[in-house]
């Protein structure tokens, strides 16, 4: 395998570069840069020097082999945050036959060394993108694992029942316990029960990762430019008295008390012989059917309200009236209307649990397929499908067959990680 090297902090000035090599010429190239390496996980500054030219100083920091991030002989070299340094010395590592790493390569050879499985790696995808703290916190349990305990927690089960049921057919002619046959079952049951609560939990947990969405909808002209300018505190939309003039959706992605929302901006919802502005009203009520929640905004009180969503009268600072009422423009009632946001979110938010990705999901429902069973089935079927299903799992977490998903995954990730 080559021996990799990638900057690991954005390009640009900065007050520390850091470049990151993995692989088995690294401590060979370390030393020929620095000197002697005589302790494993030796952190110390020392002379960087190309023949007699000195590039920098650095802090360098050494892991051996099975000790590191990608389980490789690595090296991290702290420089000054200069650019014309950090390419210095790629140039000089360059020189010794070392290559530039690829989008994710550390993070792939982590995987492939057996220092992370496939969900933790897609944990580590969703942290270093994480917006909010929600985000952040959903990330960490990827990380930390938890899914692939959960995973070999529920093998284990299905290769004890396998094991039952291979007894049950390998000793036919003698004397079995009669209970076999029903732990077996109960294995089974207690499988599917589990793999069916992490499957219910997928799309609030999809949802969390990837933000919610918030429409605010109404007719033209009720204030839902000015409402999305206020929530932004700044100009987003343009403002105008002409009906029509939002006319493309325009978007706000703020962090809502930890949770990540994108707020909508729609066209006003009324009938038009102007072409261009009837897409716009199409495309605002498509959009708004597909968004998490609704905010209806009414100025006379004439509104299509969806079951669960939030209704509110505008321009409060003009009118008088009953129900939750804001306005754009002064300010008030918009701390009110954000909690209620809030409120509405934070309960969707707290079904998630640990599978938020389509592909982890769908590796759990050929599991639950394969597991659709029942006692009347011949021995010799019960067992392949356990089998089946056991795949299923290991497959989930990248214990076979992840390699259709390797460059899927991994490209997603920066240089240097």
């Amino acid at each position: 395998m080559d021996t990799i090297f990638a900057e690991a902090t954005p390009p640009g000035r900065g007050g520390v570069s850091v470049i990151r090599l993995s692989g088995p010429k690294a401590r060979a190239a370390l030393e020929s840069l620095a000197g002697p390496i005589t302790t494993p996980r030796m952190a110390s500054l020392r002379a960087l020097r190309d023949g007699e030219d000195l590039i920098d100083r650095a802090l360098v920091i050494w892991f051996e082999e099975g000790r590191s991030f990608t389980g490789e002989e690595t090296a991290e070299l702290h420089l000054h945050g200069a650019p014309v340094i950090a390419n210095r010395l790629s140039q000089a590592l360059l020189a010794r036959g070392l290559r530039r790493a690829e989008a994710g390569e550390f993070t792939k050879r982590a995987f492939l060394n057996g220092r992370m499985d496939l969900a933790e790696a897609e944990g580590l995808a969703d942290l270093l993108s994480a917006e909010t703290e929600a985000q952040r916190k959903l990330a960490m349990r990827a990380t930390e694992g938890e899914l692939g305990r959960k995973a070999d927690e529920l093998r284990a089960k299905l290769i004890r029942a396998g094991a039952l049921i291979e007894a049950s057919i390998d000793f036919a002619d003698e004397e079995v316990p009669e209970e076999v046959p029903d732990e077996a079952l109960d294995l089974i049951g207690a499988v599917r029960d589990d793999i069916r609560q992490l499957l219910a939990s997928y799309p609030a947990t999809e949802r969390l990762r990837q933000g919610y969405e918030v429409a605010i909808v109404g007719p033209p002209n009720a204030g839902k430019s000015t409402l999305l300018n206020r929530i932004g505190q700044r100009e987003i939309a343009l403002v105008s008295e002409i009906a029509g003039t939002t006319r493309d959706i325009l978007e706000l992605h703020t962090d809502l008390r930890g949770l990540p929302v994108t707020f909508l901006d729609t066209a006003g919802l009324r009938e038009s012989s102007d072409p261009v502005e009837a897409m716009g009203v199409a495309r605002a009520l498509q959009r708004a059917e597909q968004a998490d929640l609704r905010i209806h905004l009414s100025v006379d009180g004439a509104y299509a309200e969806t079951e669960g969503d939030i209704t509110v009268r505008s321009k409060a600072d003009l009118q008088q009236g009953d129900g939750i009422a804001v306005s754009g423009l002064t300010g008030e009632g918009v701390a009110e209307l954000l909690n209620l946001v809030y409120d509405r979110l934070r309960v969707k938010a707290a079904d998630s649990g640990l599978v938020g990705h389509r592909r982890q999901a769908e590796a759990l429902q050929r599991a639950l397929a394969a597991l659709d069973i029942d006692s009347s089935m011949a021995p010799e079927f019960l067992a392949e499908a356990l089998r089946q299903a056991a795949q299923a799992l290991a497959m989930m977490v990248g214990r076979v067959g992840a390699e259709d998903y390797l460059d899927e995954i991994f490209s997603s990730f920066c240089i240097g990680k």
